[in-house]
């Protein structure tokens, strides 16, 4: 008798593997744009420091609360769908076998199985029928705000930390191009990571990473040696 076997699926890590990367990647482009900005306008090494690790903590802050909101609103877009269903459901049941049934005969199936399917999964579970079928709400796919935003602070964090150490131990002659040099190695890494973990391609996922943090890098240097050598 053939056995069964659980598939797993890259779809299940969408979620925090979004806010993950997007996290980490802000602050190391964050902070090391900021230190670099910082140091290209002739600050001391220790305010150097001191503005990195304002950063850190401003990022980390801004990421959690950024996508608390945004990830909270989707949420409640969610809730409030469901609850209107819900109410659908309990006024005119008939209808929403009909619709249900008219879903699955676009995606293919013969009008009277598609009719069994329809009954027998509203026989189960009405509501998750029609919130997955109809809505596209998921619990793969659902809103989660804490989650979300406990993974953007924690990998902002993280990622910040990386050209912050590498700040606090470089001798101030080389800082610039030791930090940018470094923070693009850990960019690099980053995008490659990232686009395993999600099925694409580590090269292109690298190289798309690393291509945006250099200009953010460039550009923010290129403003701190402007006001350092103008004020």
């Amino acid at each position: 008798m053939p056995h069964g076997h659980l598939e797993r699926h890259r779809t299940g890590r969408i979620g925090w593997l979004r806010a993950a990367v997007l996290g980490a990647n802000d602050g190391i482009v964050s902070t090391s744009s900021l230190v670099l900005g910082v140091a290209a306008a002739q600050a001391t090494h220790t305010n150097v420091l001191v503005a990195g690790v304002a950063g850190l903590v401003a990022g980390a802050m801004s990421m959690a609360a950024g996508e608390y909101v945004s990830v909270h609103s989707q949420a409640d877009t969610e809730k409030a769908e469901l609850d209107r269903e819900r109410a659908e459901l309990k006024a005119d049941d008939r209808g929403e076998r009909r619709e249900l049934t008219a879903i699955y005969v676009a995606r293919g199936l013969d009008p009277s199985l598609a009719r069994q399917v329809t009954d027998q999964l509203m026989a189960h579970d009405a509501l998750g029928a029609h919130a997955r079928d109809e809505l596209g709400i998921s619990d793969t796919l659902k809103a989660r705000p804490i989650q979300a935003a406990l993974a953007s602070a924690g990998s902002f964090a993280v990622g910040a930390v990386l050209p912050l150490a590498v700040t606090a131990i470089s001798p101030a002659a080389a800082l610039i191009p030791v930090v940018g040099g470094t923070s693009l190695v850990f960019l690099a890494l980053l995008g490659g990571v990232a686009a395993r973990a999600g099925g694409a391609g580590v090269m292109k996922g690298a190289v798309r990473v690393t291509f945006w943090g250099a200009l953010a890098m460039a550009l923010t240097a290129g403003v701190g040696s402007l006001f350092g050598t103008t004020v």
